[in-house]
Order: structure tokens, then C-alpha cells, then sequence
């Protein structure tokens, strides 16, 4: 039971970190689209999925996504909260399958690279179809954002965030279960 709260109250702790640099970082890295805003709020629910699994990623993920939805990006509405799950969904689930079965640095990299690419993928059609559909843009306007803003915009965010993942996973990871271990010691 101890082990089921304390990895609840660990993702609860990264999540919490996640929203607090989404709304401390936030700026655009494309010129052409300044509504697509860089944030990390990607990092903390990573390191969260190559502890848990991508379930928990995923959960993570949606716990976020409401909580980003009714503050920061509330302009979106219910649409940005869904491209978002879809976006960082695919992200987590892709990456922490891939470091589940290859489970070192090497898996890491891999997870997360593969993980960014299928994001990237994903989101063409998704942005296709939310954009178009519910945001009213038009067809050929979100088409012809696609090469110079919203597939570079994708890659960018997800290969600095997987960057600085495997930066920080292991030695806050490392932190996390000593902490963990200790604590159970003086128990």
C-alpha cells in the first residue's frame, strides 16, 4: 500500500511540476506561427512514464491537459485540451513502451526519438482535422502552415524536451528511489 501512495503522490508531484513550467515557460520558436508557444511541460510527465510505464504517462498526460485547458491555454477551449492528450499522448505511450522493453540509455534515446517522430506525425491530421473543423480555419490555410510552422514547431518542442529528459531522468530518478529507500529504512 505504501508503494501504491507514494508513487501516486510522485506523479502528483510531477505533474504539479509539469503545470508550474507551463506556465512559467512559455514563448514561440516559430516567427511565422506565434501562436505555437514552446513549453516543457512535457519533461516532468516523461520522466513520470520511464518510471511508471505508459499508463501512468498517460493519466499524467490527461491530468495536465484539464488542468492546462482551464488556465493557460483556456482560449482553446476543448479542442486545444484534446490535441494536447493527443499530442503528448502519443509522445508518452510510443516513448515509454519503447524504454519498457529496451530499459537503458540506449532504449532511452531510441524511445524518444521514435516517441517525437510518431508525435510529429500525429499531429499533421489532427491538426487537419481540429483546426479545420472546430477552429474554422481553412483547409488550404492550415495546409500551408504545415512545412514551414506546425512540423517544425513539433519536432523542435519534442526533441528539446526529449533532450533534456535524458539530461535529468536518471539523476532525478536516482533521487527519487533513494529517498524512497531511505524513508522505508526509517519506517
Amino acid at each position: 500500500m505504501q508503494t501504491k501512495t507514494r508513487k501516486l503522490v510522485t506523479m502528483s508531484a510531477l505533474c504539479a511540476l509539469s503545470i508550474v513550467l507551463m506556465m512559467l515557460i512559455r514563448f514561440p520558436i516559430i516567427p511565422a506561427a506565434t501562436f505555437l508557444e514552446y513549453e516543457p511541460a512535457d519533461v516532468p510527465i516523461l520522466i513520470g512514464t520511464f518510471m511508471y510505464g505508459p499508463v501512468a504517462g498517460l493519466v499524467m498526460t490527461a491530468v495536465v491537459s484539464v488542468i492546462q485547458a482551464f488556465t493557460v491555454s483556456a482560449a482553446g477551449g476543448w479542442v486545444g485540451l484534446v490535441m494536447h492528450v493527443i499530442a503528448t499522448g502519443t509522445l508518452v505511450i510510443v516513448s515509454g513502451n519503447i524504454y519498457n522493453k529496451i530499459h537503458n540509455r540506449k532504449g532511452a534515446l531510441i524511445a524518444l526519438l521514435v516517441g517525437s517522430l510518431c508525435m510529429v506525425l500525429v499531429m499533421i491530421p489532427s491538426n487537419l482535422f481540429f483546426t479545420v473543423k472546430f477552429y474554422g480555419y481553412p483547409y488550404d490555410a492550415v495546409k500551408g502552415l504545415l512545412m514551414p510552422a506546425i512540423i517544425p514547431f513539433n519536432v523542435v518542442k519534442s526533441l528539446v524536451n526529449s533532450f533534456i529528459v535524458l539530461l535529468v531522468y536518471k539523476p532525478l530518478a536516482r533521487f527519487i528511489k533513494r529517498d524512497h529507500v531511505l524513508n522505508r529504512k526509517a519506517a
